[in-house]
């Protein structure tokens, strides 16, 4: 017996939705794990884990189908679209979508789409015993972010609305976010941008590997870091390659000279 394919339903139509959880309870090896109603909580759904497979509409509120897809994490679900509107399937494809399946849904065309995302899937996968849909969900819900940054994977790209648009930004084009007036600037390679994330919805979206907290007012990446500059108060003055100064906590200056392999200084043994 083989595997389950655990599906995810994005659709902001609750028809829409039934329709498609209708079809999937009808075919074999397949497990609805979720619905989602918009880009964010597909996303947010992704994000925790134990998905296979998006089946993803284009036109819902907020991101569409198409930029909830581009934000997915590398290795993440694959994306079968599941619209009413043709004229983006070439641009599904690029995008590296399974397959396109117009609206009404038909259970016969569905079941080729799910078997084209099944053979794409690692062929030996870790297995589990079986278990029903709501134990998988809380088998996989993730920990608490930490606060040096993300715990779930990190997606390629981040959106940030602007009053042009949404920007997607690499992270690792990012060098730092800082908290000024009540209002968040992420400062990157392509420009900064106001945004309405706190430094913490940053902290848990960005990976913990390079982003850290080093202040109550600032998300810093290392990655883009040149120096560091002691202060009076046991903290330091992070210089990034853009020439940007950032205010470095006494607290965080202690985790970075232990992160570093620095000899503790002074201010180390208080």
């Amino acid at each position: 017996m083989r595997e389950p394919l655990r599906v995810l339903i994005a659709d902001d139509e609750l028809l829409a939705r039934k329709r498609l959880s209708r079809l999937l309870a009808a075919l074999p090896d397949v497990s609805v794990c979720g619905e989602a109603v918009d880009g964010d909580s597909v996303l947010a759904a992704v994000r925790a884990g134990g998905v296979d497979v998006v089946l993803l509409d284009i036109h819902m509120p907020g991101l569409s189908g198409l930029d909830a897809m581009a934000l997915l994490p590398v290795g993440g679900p694959h994306v079968i679209f599941c619209t009413a509107h043709a004229e983006h399937a070439v641009n599904a494809f690029e995008h590296g979508a399974v397959d396109y399946v117009l609206k009404p849904v038909e259970a016969a065309r569905l079941q080729k789409a799910l078997e084209r995302a099944r053979a794409r899937l690692p062929a030996s996968p870790p297995t589990s015993a079986p278990t029903s849909a709501p134990a998988a969900r809380a088998k996989n819900v993730t920990a608490p972010p930490q606060a040096s940054g993300g715990s779930g994977p990190a997606f390629a790209r981040l959106p940030i609305p602007t009053r042009q648009g949404l920007v997607l930004v690499s992270p690792d084009a990012i060098s730092h976010a800082s908290l000024e007036d009540e209002l968040v600037t992420v400062f990157t390679t392509q420009g900064d941008f106001l945004t309405d994330f706190t430094l913490n919805e940053l902290a848990d979206k960005l990976p913990a590997e390079h982003f850290h907290r080093v202040h109550r007012r600032a998300l810093l990446n290392l990655s883009h870091v040149t120096r560091l500059e002691p202060l009076e108060t046991g903290g330091y003055l992070a210089r990034t390659a853009r020439g940007h100064s950032v205010e470095v906590s006494r607290q965080s200056a202690r985790e970075l000279r232990r992160m570093l392999g620095l000899r503790k200084g002074a201010e180390d043994e208080g």
